[in-house]
């Protein structure tokens, strides 16, 4: 039987291009199980696949296979990679910073260069803007069918090699934790940040507690309210705000049962910082 093969993309369904590499994958093995991770990654935005890998990948059993495409490099120099995290899932891509979540977060064990001279699809023709199914989706079909091993990818390449993000670190100053805006719980408008929830213990928070919490875009401030410190949303009164802990273990800002995130019309990356502190009036 074959291992999971599980796909992301920025490709969207309103097209063929997911079904194509679906056929691709079941032309290698007809009995393959294929999964879709996502492929409402905003088109280009190698930052939000980076992290929903992140989010996903540790909780697939060892030897699923992922397949993420973020390509707005595709046809260019740029290089192609595998990556075999410690619990040996493997994850194919370019080498563009899509891996830098599992990087920073000490995910992968090693990494290999994908040699797209051998692993490409027979009949590719001449095109060379859709490597999500001459490429990777056939490389992925074949790993995942153990028709080739890890081994036979290519060379193993060194970690510190790869392409990553910039991606600015939390950090606690005095009472106060800082960090950036990572990404969005898309369906909810929840804000994620990068703030772990190991700080807490730095400034004291006590549930039901109130938190001063500002929102910084390029200096400029957009958001600067006292927010409760909440379990989860049944905290707070319909439409109030929450900081709590999401399923990332990081801090995260909320409205219950309404969007922070387009309610205050914010986004997502370095530009987006995040400072939390204790409102001065708690003890």
């Amino acid at each position: 039987m074959a291992e999971a093969l599980v796909l992301q993309s920025d490709f969207g369904m309103s097209d063929g291009a997911v079904s194509a590499m679906y056929g691709v994958a079941h032309s290698i093995n007809p009995e393959i199980r294929i999964f879709d991770l996502t492929h409402d990654i905003p088109p280009f935005q190698i930052w939000e696949a980076s992290y929903r890998l992140i989010q996903t990948v540790p909780y697939w059993k060892e030897q699923t296979v992922f397949v993420s495409v973020v390509d707005p490099g595709v046809g260019s120099n740029r290089k192609s990679v595998v990556a075999r995290t410690h619990t040996n899932q493997f994850i194919i891509t370019p080498d563009n910073g899509t891996l830098t979540h599992l990087v920073q977060g000490n995910l992968l064990a090693d990494a290999r260069l994908l040699d797209d001279t051998i692993h490409r699809l027979p009949v590719m023709g001449e095109s060379y803007t859709f490597h999500g199914r001459d490429i990777y989706a056939y490389t992925g079909a074949r790993l995942s069918s153990r028709t080739i091993t890890y081994s036979d990818i290519g060379p193993l390449i060194d970690l510190e090699s790869l392409i990553l993000l910039n991606r600015e670190p939390a950090r606690q100053q005095d009472e106060r934790l800082e960090g950036i805006i990572e990404i969005f719980d898309v369906r909810f408008g929840n804000v994620w940040t990068n703030i772990p929830s190991t700080f807490i213990r730095h400034i004291g928070l006590e549930i039901g507690c109130s938190v001063q919490v500002e929102v910084v875009h390029d200096g400029n401030i957009v958001f600067s309210d006292e927010l409760t410190w909440g379990h989860s949303f049944a905290n707070v009164e319909l439409g109030k705000g929450l900081v709590y802990v999401n399923s990332m273990d990081h801090l995260a800002l909320a409205l219950n049962q309404d969007s922070f995130a387009e309610r205050y019309q914010v986004g997502i990356g370095n530009a987006w910082q995040v400072r939390i502190q204790k409102s001065r009036g708690e003890k």
